[in-house]
C-alpha cells in the first residue's frame, strides 16, 4: 500500500455490510475494522486532537501529502471499540482525498446506505457527525 492509498476501501465496507445478515454481525465487523486502525501515539491523544461532541474519547489528525494536488491522510483513534470501527468508516470516506474532495463529499448518504443512522444511538450519530466536521475542518 502506498501513502496515497486509503487504509480501508469504502466499496469493501459497503459490500461487507450488504453480505452480513444482521446488526450483531455488522457491529462485530465494525469492531474488527476498528482493530485494524493503527494506534495513535500518546502525544497525539491530546486535547488539541480531540473530537468534541463524541460520547467516547476520539482523536483525529490529518497530514497533508506532498503530492500534486495535495491529499490529506486522516488518522483517528478512540477508547471504544465500536467507535474505532466508525472512525474506520469515516477514514474510508475522507482519508487520502484532496481538500476539495473532502469539502464536496457528504457522508450522510453513505451512512444511510450502510444503515448506520437507524442502528446507532443518538449519541453515536452525533459523534459520527462530529468526526465528519472535524475532518472537514482539518482539510480546510
Amino acid at each position: 500500500m502506498s501513502p496515497s492509498d486509503p487504509p480501508f476501501a469504502l466499496d469493501d465496507i459497503v459490500e461487507a455490510f450488504e453480505l452480513l445478515d444482521d446488526w450483531n454481525e455488522r457491529y462485530r465487523y465494525l469492531i474488527e475494522l476498528g482493530k485494524e486502525l493503527p494506534p495513535m501515539t500518546d502525544g497525539e491523544r491530546t486535547g488539541e486532537h480531540k473530537v468534541d461532541g463524541c460520547m467516547s474519547q476520539v482523536w483525529m489528525v490529518a497530514e497533508r501529502t506532498d503530492e500534486a494536488p495535495p491529499r490529506f491522510v486522516v488518522r483517528g483513534d478512540s477508547d471504544a471499540f465500536i467507535v474505532k470501527g466508525l472512525i474506520a468508516v469515516v477514514l474510508a470516506i475522507y482519508s487520502h482525498r484532496t481538500a476539495e474532495e473532502i469539502a464536496a463529499t457528504e457522508a450522510g448518504p453513505i451512512f444511510e446506505q450502510l444503515g448506520l443512522a437507524g442502528h446507532l444511538s443518538m449519541g453515536r450519530r452525533n459523534g459520527l457527525e462530529s468526526m465528519v466536521k472535524r475532518v472537514k475542518r482539518l482539510a480546510a
